[in-house]
């Protein structure tokens, strides 16, 4: 199941759920595959296919349910039937409604033994937006900052490059590859002017790229020049004429029910503290990733990670759990879920 596990993430497969599968024949694996894109082939049909006659009387390990259903692609539960899989570890059910529970019961009516649990921890990390979605309706949302240690993002004067590390900066464009959407607030992509695309060793990859503004006085941003699609998401004011398409919202949660009501399943706010906050205050995020530079910087003025109002007592302050720590060069990442 960790091999499994392994493979699953190689996938880029929104709106898809990652899963890979593993086939086992007298303590040998004989067939390997995971689910690459949305519209290919699921993962139990590359690693059948890699099997080959060899499935027949195998063991299979897969990180998520067979699916049940007719979409691009063949019922994967019945594919897992006629190929003669004698027994079927499963990581995690489906919980999309389309599948929960029906493609299991398709193996086992098949006479398949079936037994579910196994890394299921880790499986549902793995597919944390995908379950977030199909359960909620919602995109599953990350706030990431890079701060010094005093938690400021930018200087009084807007300067912010470059605090965090070449590495720091690294992880943060595989972070964009992962998602459907990047977020910023309207004084962020004025001032920085980000193209917000995942710029890869071997490719660049284009999320959608998210401006969030009360005035809708933008100016000719880079990101409306890139490929891909720019959703300005105006929350008050006039609607702007630019190169990109415009969202009326009354507020981040509008603006996320929306963005989950067109297949997006995952949002990764970058800024600035003012939409941060509004974020958090709303009960919008879901996990926070923090780099904090080795650097003090200082300053009334300079801007803080998170603006607002805040919270007047420190018992109401969100709290992270699940707390994990990284190192990025002499960058320190925190990630914590709420």
């Amino acid at each position: 199941m960790e091999r499994a596990l392994e493979l699953a993430a190689k996938g880029r497969t929104s709106p898809n759920p990652k899963v890979g599968c593993v086939i086992v024949r007298d303590d040998v694996v004989v067939g390997e595959g995971f689910h690459p894109k949305a519209g290919m082939p699921h993962a139990e049909v590359y690693a059948l296919r890699d099997a080959g006659d060899k499935a027949k009387g195998a063991e299979m390990y897969v990180t998520l349910e067979p699916c049940s259903h007719y979409g691009k692609t063949p019922p994967c539960a019945n594919a897992v039937v006629a190929a003669g899989i004698r027994n079927v570890y499963v990581a995690m059910t489906d919980p999309d409604e389309k599948v929960s529970g029906r493609g299991i019961k398709i193996l086992r009516d098949a006479g398949i033994e079936v037994e579910i649990g196994d890394c299921g921890d880790k499986a549902r990390k793995l597919n944390e937006s995908y379950i977030k979605h199909r359960t909620t309706g919602m995109p599953f949302v990350i706030l990431k900052s890079a701060m010094t240690l005093d938690g400021r993002i930018a200087t009084a004067t807007g300067d912010s490059k470059w605090i965090s590390c070449d590495k720091s900066r690294k992880f943060v464009h595989e972070m964009r590859a992962e998602v459907d959407a990047v977020l910023v607030g309207a004084g962020t992509a004025r001032i920085d002017d980000p193209m917000l695309n995942a710029r890869l060793e071997n490719e660049t990859l284009y999320p959608r790229r998210v401006v969030v503004t009360k005035s809708g006085n933008l100016p000719d941003l880079k990101m409306f020049h890139e490929p891909g699609e720019t959703i300005v998401a105006v929350t008050g004011g006039a609607l702007p004429s630019l190169n990109c398409r415009v969202l009326r919202a009354e507020n981040l949660k509008d603006l996320f029910r929306r963005l989950g009501e067109e297949g997006v399943l995952s949002v990764l706010i970058e800024g600035g503290g003012e939409t941060a906050w509004s974020a958090l205050n709303e009960g919008l995020v879901d996990k926070v990733v923090y780099f904090y530079s080795p650097r003090l910087r200082g300053g009334r003025d300079a801007v803080p990670a998170l603006g607002g109002e805040g919270v007047g007592k420190v018992k109401d302050a969100p709290r992270l759990k699940n707390i994990e720590v990284s190192r990025f060069d002499d960058d320190i990442c925190v990630t914590g879920y709420l």
